[in-house]
């Protein structure tokens, strides 16, 4: 069975640990809607992507 060699520190197992903290989404303000939109995303309400229409804009229900 594997023991390990020293004692791990509180401070040096939250540093390991840091990483895995759930982290809020990050949102911009469109320009042109101005509702919040996720970076890097395609806008699925109007389809454009960076300026340019890339799909077809989803209907509303």
């Amino acid at each position: 069975m594997a023991v390990p060699k020293s004692k791990i520190t509180r401070s040096r197992r939250g540093q390991r640990r840091s990483h895995d903290a759930l982290k809020q989404p990050a949102y911009r303000e469109d320009r042109h809607t101005g509702e919040p939109v996720r970076p890097h995303h395609v806008d699925l309400k109007t389809g454009m992507y960076r300026g340019r229409q890339v799909i077809e804009p989803k209907d509303s229900f």
